[in-house]
Order: structure tokens, then sequence, then C-alpha cells
């Protein structure tokens, strides 16, 4: 298997862009499950399907995209709003960056490390370890580049996210996943209370450090990426509710912005599993 990723992760773009895609038309027709999650995040949000079917396709390059950003040759990519990230750094108080499951997101972690890693310390990444464990020890390499680290999700974690933080450095991480119970809250999303994180809340509250959203547009015609970023654009609420309900309200306007490139077979409406930070 270990191979098979390594193989994939050496296509061409353009070739890895359109296998993705029939990938991704294969789970919509074979997964009841993904198309009617699918079909009720994106009827919530407000889109006919007509407007949002490039995202079948999308979810399917995103997964052999992410295979190249781990192993393979670096690819194309501009910036958009970089000057957002630099005033974030230069107020000292650390910065977190907030990536929802848009475009290719796996990209932005280690674009943004490899670019102020050297200046500014490291980029520390939240990640849950994958249950098998042949893909979990392979993630854990892949992940582990210069100026980046990746912490699991447990008190450990968060402890080293917080230290990273009170020293000026930068976090990452994707605020629409449903957290385990008792990690997160109901909060609105598209209008319907979903269960919500609240660590970025929580951690920016409690250091003062700045919110910068980040996501990477695929470019037509696997012409590569643009990173785009932007600040939250206001203090975030001292009530941690009303500040978790900020940040849903600022990833439903990065969504709106390519509908067409978000994830919407995420179930993100379900239930919180039980387990929680050790």
């Amino acid at each position: 298997m270990t191979r098979l990723l390594r193989f994939l992760a050496c296509l061409p773009l353009p070739w890895m862009q359109r296998v993705g895609a029939l990938l991704g038309w294969l789970v919509w027709v074979l997964s009841p499950t993904y198309r009617r999650h699918f079909k009720a995040q994106s009827t919530q949000a407000g889109y006919r399907f007509s407007e949002v079917r490039a995202a079948v396709a999308a979810a399917g390059c995103q997964t052999l995209e992410s295979f190249r950003v781990w192993f393979g040759a670096p690819m194309p990519v501009s910036w958009d709003g970089l000057q957002h990230i630099e005033a974030a750094y230069a107020k000292g108080q650390g910065v977190v960056f907030l990536t929802p499951h848009l475009g290719c997101y796996e990209i932005t972690a280690p674009t943004c490390a490899a670019l102020f890693g050297e200046r500014f310390g490291p980029l520390t990444v939240l990640y849950r370890p994958a249950r098998q464990a042949w893909l979990r020890e392979l993630l854990s390499h892949a992940r582990e580049r210069a100026h980046m680290r990746a912490v699991p999700t447990n008190m450990d974690g968060v402890r080293q996210l917080i230290k990273a933080l009170r020293r000026g450095e930068a976090i990452g991480l994707l605020p629409d996943q449903v957290p385990p119970e008792g990690m997160g809250i109901w909060s609105q999303m598209w209008g319907r209370d979903a269960y919500t994180m609240t660590l970025g809340a929580r951690l920016a509250l409690q250091t003062q450090a700045e919110v910068v959203m980040a996501w990477g547009e695929r470019l037509p015609h696997a012409k590569g990426y643009c990173i785009h970023v932007e600040p939250l654009g206001h203090d975030l609420d001292p009530d941690l509710g009303q500040a978790v309900r900020q940040l849903n309200h600022a990833m439903e306007r990065l969504i709106r912005q390519s509908p067409g490139q978000y994830l919407w077979g995420y179930g993100r409406f379900k239930q919180p599993r039980q387990e929680g930070l050790t």
C-alpha cells in the first residue's frame, strides 16, 4: 500500500487530478451515505446540486493531492493576502491558522511553514492519528517536516499548541471538523446546529493570538494552487459560545468563495464520537 501511495504521489498533476476526479465520482456512485451527507449539507447551505456538482470530483482530487503534498515533488503555489500573515506574526502573540475542508487543504500548512518557519519558528498542527498502524506510521513521518510539527489530539497535544502560541509561533487547525464528545459545543453552521470544536476560539482568547483564515484554491487546468489568506476582521467575542459562532460564520464566508471545492460529503451535522482528550 505504501508503494502505491508513493506511486500516486509521483503522477503529473494533470493526470493526478483526472484520476482524482474519477475517484470522486466513483465514491459518489458507490456510497449512499456519502451522497446523503453531500446533499444534506449543500442543501442546508442553500445550494442546488448543479451549483456544487464540481465538488464531487474535487473531493477525489483532494485525496490524491494529499499524497503528493506528503510524498511528492512541490507543486506550483501562488499567494493572495500574504501581507496578512506578515502582519499577524509582527504582533508577536502567535497566530492561529484556521483552514476549512476547502480546496487542497493539505497544502496550506506545509507551504506556510516553509515560507515563515525559519523566521518565526515552526508551525504546529493538530491531527488525529490514523487507526491503521501502517498508515499511522506513514503519516507521522509525512507530516513531520522542516519547520512543521504535528501533535496528536490529546491533552499533551493541546499543551504543545499553547506553548507554541506563547512563543509567538503559529498553529494550524481544521475548525469544521466534528470533535469528540466534550471537545465542542453545538453552534450554528449554515443555519443549523452543528457540533463545533471550541479549541481554536479558546486558544485565541487565552493567548491573544491573531486568527488568520487560509485555504488553497485548486486552479483550473492543473496550473497549481493559490493560497488565499485573510484576517478574521474583528475581535473574538470574550464569550466562548459567541466566539465559536463567529468562527463558524467566518468559515461559511470562505466556503462561499468556492463552493465547488468544499468537502460537502463530510458529515458536518453528525453526532460527536464518544471519546475525549486524555
